[in-house]
């Protein structure tokens, strides 16, 4: 893997922004939640750009796709933590679907890059 700033990486930019969003979401959520979802939330969203960065600074293929995996699991929850705040009706969906739409994006774009180092000769 030929060593890339992670600032350059449209998944990090991408994951920075949902980061941004998730914040601006979480505050709309009951105060009632502020040390349960509204924690979880941030938490995970802050997660994905920093195990992204933190994956980019090991310069080895094998530590980068083990830090966007775990970047992956934290899109994942938050999939889930949206959905229990949409059921357990702390928010409209309607405010949840653009979330949701900004989630899959970032799914999708590190899913891609996890593919694409997994066809990579190992550096390791």
């Amino acid at each position: 893997m030929a060593f890339r700033s992670y600032r350059n990486l449209t998944v990090w930019k991408k994951s920075m922004a949902f980061a941004e969003e998730i914040y601006r979401f979480a505050a709309k959520l009951p105060d009632s939640e502020r040390f349960g979802l509204t924690s979880q939330l941030r938490r995970a969203a802050v997660s994905i750009p920093s195990n992204i960065a933190e994956g980019a600074g090991l310069g080895t293929s094998k530590g980068f796709l083990r830090h966007l995996r775990i970047a992956r699991g934290s899109v994942l929850e938050i999939e889930t933590q949206l959905t229990l705040a949409v059921r357990l009706k702390l928010t409209p969906r309607d405010q949840a679907i653009d979330v949701w739409s900004l989630q899959q994006e970032v799914a999708r774009l590190l899913n891609g890059l996890i593919a694409s180092l997994k066809k990579e000769p190992p550096n390791d």
